[in-house]
Order: C-alpha cells, then structure tokens, then sequence
C-alpha cells in the first residue's frame, strides 16, 4: 500500500526521520513525561531539520514536497513521541495560514524563516467561553491609524510557551463577516502567557494559553483582508489540522501495536509466547486490521490534497477513523499488558493517554461524523480543498 502512494524520496524521508526520531528524540522522553514541562530544547532541534517547510515551496526555501511528505514526519516523530509529532503539527497550522493568505511581503519575510527552523508558528483560534464555537469569540481588534491594538485571550494553542509568531482571529466587527486575522510576534509589548499546565498526556508538547492586552501590531501584520478571519480558521482547520492530528494519531497507532507484538512475544505463558493465545491473537489481528486501514484512509486523503482532486470528506473521515482507530486500539493494547501496562517502564500507557489528546482539535469525532452526514445528504458546503489546494508539480516534471 505505501508503494502506491510514496515515491523513492518519500521513503528517504521517511528512513532520515525515523533515524533523527529514535537517535534525538527517543531518550528524552523519560525525562519528559517525568519532568512534563515544555521541550523547548528539542522542539528547536526538530525544527532545525527543516521539516516545518515541507510544504512551503522551494523559492521560499522550503522543501516543496507536500501533504504526503508532511504526513510521513509527523507519523515517525509522534511513533515515537507524540508531543513531538504534535509539536511538528501545531506548526503546520502556523505555516497554512501564510501559505493561503500571506501577501508576498509576508511570505517573503517568514516563510525562508520557518523552512530554516528559525521561527515556530503558530494558529490560535479557541478561546475559553466559547469553545469550538469560533463565532463566539469575544477578543477584539481595533485600527488605530496604520496599526491594530488587540486585546483578548485564547486557550489549547498548539505550541503556545515556543512560539515565535501567533496567527491569531479576532473581532473587528459583526456576525460571520467580522473576524479577521493577524500576525502577532510572541516579544511585542501587551502580549504574555498563562503559566505552563501539564496535561493528561502529549508531555513536552505545550497547548496553553496566550493573552493580548492592548497589543499593537502595525496593519501589515493582518492577514488577507478584514472579513477574512473565519476563512483562516476554517481552511486551517481543514487543510492542515486535519490530516496532521490523523498523520500523529497514526504515528502513535504504529507505536501501540509494535509494543504490543513486542510485550507478547516476550512474556511467556503456559510455557509458550503470550502472543500464542488466541485471545490475544484475536486482539492483535484487529489491532493490525485497524491500522492498515487507518493509514490507507490517511494516505489517501493527502495523495488527493496532493494531486489538487477536492477532498475534504476525505480528510475528515481519515481525521475519524485515525483518532477512533488509535484509541480503540490503545484500550486493546492496555487490556493485553493487563497490570503490566498501567507503570510507565512500558510506553504502552503513555501511547494511551496521548491518543486520548487527538480527539478534540480539528472538530471532534461527533463533528465529524456531523459533517460526513452532509456530505451524505448532499448539503456540505466544505470546499477548501477545491479553494485553495492548488496541484503540486510531479516530480518527474520539477527542475
């Protein structure tokens, strides 16, 4: 199946990131679920590699390679961190909304500096009143001759506490037409952050708060036009967010059924490998099944982002059944390590509880299952992947 969709670069990719994972980042996960304070140290290192310009266009300095390509480093990382991946994937959403709405002196001016890993980006759209709702927002934005002064707060921003440019929505008027977006660089005056709090899992990740407080930003920080905001969030959302939680929610399913088949083919049982059973035998075919679909669903859905075919169904169903599929089998491979598995000198415990993290972002399960009976109805209206993905070149053709 990968060979239908990867060509030779991708599994090149896909060896040097599997190699940095399991050289770099393997032996500070210990003391990062221990300490469960933000990796900043490790986040820049990751984003020194150049991969948070993988679908940044090489006259940006970027690596031009796309969706798929940004699929397969997120799902090695989050195999083996999933605070890493999430990292990786928070700062995708961060590079979307200037790759669609960016003029060209701004694109000029950051995308060369996030392909080089010198500026983490990110998007922060949720605030704590109102939820997923994002026209219930209540942060505002006011011009002041030839600047903003933004005053508000968001919750759950990926890459909050490393950040170095915030891609923020706020209020500039009414109703759907009054958001719109800006760049706000994480040292200006009047912006702060709300104090680091370790979650249930996803630790070295940070996904906190961040607050503005008559913070000026001069008008050529606002993204597109003003109106535009909701347009930001939403092809965000969709175009990037998805596919990214599906890329670490995969990363993390790989993770969860080669320690699963590892644990059972070393503990013994009745004088033969647990894996032997076949009770557990059952759990780790449908463990297996489960992923092999999963990553088809998630393969296909960048291929067509990729390939510029609309696909926005696509992306929300891989979105589901990725996150549905990882936790299902987290619960299986926990059942399987029985007491074993609860004591985190096994990772099976932390694969669970970091799936569990992938749930929300992008519009939860419920939501998409909402959207897909549109689609099935035939009153969707989701169109981004038709609005803004544009074809990618074949490599054949690239010069």
């Amino acid at each position: 199946m990968d060979g239908y969709f990867m060509t030779e670069r991708h599994e090149i990719l896909r060896a040097e990131v599997r190699a940095f994972a399991e050289a770099k980042v393997a032996p500070r996960t210990a003391d990062m679920e221990a300490s469960r304070a933000v990796e900043h140290e490790l986040s820049r290192l990751i984003a020194k590699e150049g991969w948070l310009g993988v679908t940044i266009d090489q006259g940006y300095g970027g690596m031009g390679m796309g969706h798929l390509a940004k699929t397969i480093i997120i799902e090695e990382l989050s195999r083996v961190s999933g605070a890493m991946g999430a990292m990786v994937q928070a700062s995708q959403l961060g590079v979307a909304k200037i790759i669609h709405f960016g003029d060209e002196p701004q694109k000029l001016k950051w995308l060369p500096a996030i392909a080089a890993g010198d500026c983490l980006p990110t998007i922060a759209v949720t605030e704590p009143q109102s939820g997923g709702h994002v026209l219930g927002m209540e942060s505002t934005a006011r011009r002041e001759g030839d600047e903003y002064v933004l005053n508000g707060r968001k919750v759950f921003v990926g890459n909050s506490h490393v950040g170095d440019l915030h891609g923020v929505v706020v209020r500039t008027g009414e109703g759907s037409t009054g958001l719109s977006a800006f760049l706000i660089e994480s040292d200006r005056p009047g912006f702060s952050l709300a104090p680091h709090q370790p979650a249930m899992g996803l630790h070295g990740f940070s996904f906190g708060e961040i607050r503005y407080d008559e913070c000026r930003v001069p008008a050529e920080n606002l993204l597109g036009h003003e109106g535009q905001g909701l347009d930001v969030a939403y092809s965000s959302s969709v175009l990037y967010g998805r596919p990214n939680l599906t890329a670490v929610s995969l990363g993390i399913h790989q993770a969860l059924l080669e320690e699963t088949t590892r644990y059972t083919s070393e503990q013994l049982r009745y004088g033969k490998p647990l894996s032997a059973l076949p009770t557990i035998r059952q759990k780790l075919g449908e463990m297996q099944s489960r992923l092999m679909t999963a990553r088809l669903a998630a393969y296909h859905a960048v291929h067509l982002l990729d390939s510029g075919i609309p696909c926005d169904a696509e992306l929300m169903n891989a979105k589901y059944l990725n996150v549905e599929s990882a936790i299902d089998s987290a619960r299986a491979a926990m059942e399987i390590h029985a007491a074993c598995g609860l004591f985190p000198d096994r990772p099976v415990e932390r694969f669970a509880r970091d799936a569990s993290h992938m749930y929300a972002p992008a519009g939860t399960s419920d939501i998409q299952l909402y959207r897909l009976a549109e689609v099935a109805l035939g009153t969707s209206l989701s169109d981004w992947s038709s609005r803004l993905a544009a074809p990618r070149v074949p490599e054949a053709a690239a010069v």
